[in-house]
């Protein structure tokens, strides 16, 4: 996993409240073993009518948007089934950062899992954000989003922030225990009978 410490991107303004994860990736594209080549199946219910032909008046389907990396979006996002996957769509498709008023616990968690910042901020200051044209700046040592007018602070677990600053997935998480499991393991030899 990459390490997160500072992004700088316009922001991908998604309006909508509730988005699920069926919905960040719809359960046709799950058959992929691997974490990447999920990202053009994002959205795809909204970025593509029953032709798979792009809609214009969907917001990933305006060029404008093609190099952002923060995707700010409404109250309660990646609720529904528990799929990794939607996580894994959002970072294949390059954003890196997701600010919403909440979101739910499991898409959460496995946003940190996989080197995605998710942000909690108030629902104004998500609201101010999707109307903001200049780039955006999120500092994770900080803990700050700033905008072209102002600061703001936002809050996260220390736990939370160490995994994405040193890029510790699960597996490196534990790695890091490595001796320790290896003098466990030494003294936990059942002496041979024979």
């Amino acid at each position: 996993m990459q390490s997160f410490h500072k992004v700088t991107s316009i922001v991908t303004p998604l309006d909508k409240v509730n988005v699920d994860t069926d919905q960040i990736i719809p359960k046709q594209f799950l058959k992929l073993v691997q974490k990447s080549g999920f990202g053009k199946f994002l959205f795809f219910n909204w970025r593509y009518d029953e032709n798979e032909n792009k809609k214009s008046e969907f917001i990933l389907n305006d060029s404008k948007y093609d190099d952002s990396h923060i995707l700010v979006t409404g109250d309660n996002f990646g609720c529904g089934s528990s799929r990794e996957h939607a996580v894994w769509a959002l970072l294949d498709y390059g954003f890196s950062v997701i600010i919403a008023p909440s979101f739910a616990d499991i898409f959460f968690s496995n946003c940190f899992k996989n080197g995605i910042l998710p942000i909690s901020l108030d629902q104004k200051m998500v609201e101010k954000l999707q109307q903001e044209s200049d780039p955006v700046e999120i500092d994770l040592e900080k803990q700050t989003v700033k905008t072209s007018s102002e600061e703001i602070f936002f809050e996260i677990d220390p736990y939370q922030k160490k995994i994405l600053l040193e890029g510790l997935d699960d597996i490196a998480q534990t790695f890091q225990y490595e001796d320790k499991i290896s003098e466990f393991e030494q003294r936990s030899k059942i002496p041979s009978v024979l």
